[in-house]
């Protein structure tokens, strides 16, 4: 194999340091890689990639989790931990059924709101998602609180009044930012148990 970067298990070491570093300003994540990129290169061309020279180099930098906890605790960050599969369905549950509960008929916006918050909250007292992927999650579920009420106006200014119907169309708009959120965090809380396996 003419390129040492190419060996399955540098690319497998390397992806999971790229998982495990996810939080990293961009920037940062892309120095470190190259930067282990270009020292397994290096101690790789000198001898034959032959599977044990590249467990040997593997071996020396570290396992992927050793790495990337270091470079996390160099700017100043702890690995994010997965929690419990029963936390994170109840933050997802809460986060996605904040747009059904607003339609239930008179108490439905009431309800919705407060599964919204109920979401918000607990994402951010989850230790499994970075604090821009908290601080965008609690945007998305608490904007129906904003929403909501200002789509209700503009429909009753240009049209005279809430209908029935009127009110199921604004509260369906104003929750949608809600199951968004509840996509955006299931994906991160897939990635990060991804990379809590991998390490």
């Amino acid at each position: 194999m003419n390129n040492p970067i190419e060996h399955p298990l540098v690319r497998a070491h390397l992806d999971a340091v790229a998982r495990g570093t996810a939080t990293l300003p961009p920037e940062r994540r892309r120095e470190l890689l190259a930067d282990l990129r270009e020292h397994i290169e290096v101690s790789l061309t000198e001898a034959p990639a032959t599977e044990e020279a590249v467990r040997a180099v593997l071996a020396q930098l570290g396992t992927p989790r050793q790495i990337a906890d270091a470079a996390l605790a160099e700017e100043g960050q702890a690995r994010p931990a997965p929690e419990t599969a029963g936390w994170t369905n109840l933050t997802l549950t809460l986060a996605v059924l904040a747009l059904p509960l607003s339609l239930v008929p008179a108490v439905g916006p009431v309800l919705g709101f407060a599964a919204a918050v109920l979401a918000a909250v607990r994402v951010t007292r989850s230790r499994q998602w970075t604090r821009r992927e908290k601080r965008q999650a609690t945007l998305l579920l608490i904007s129906p609180l904003v929403l909501t009420p200002a789509l209700a106006l503009v429909v009753t200014v240009l049209s005279a009044g809430l209908t029935p119907g009127a009110v199921l169309a604004v509260c369906a708009l104003g929750f949608c930012p809600s199951p968004v959120a509840a996509i955006r965090l299931s994906r991160s809380a897939a990635r990060l148990r991804a990379a809590d396996l991998a390490a």
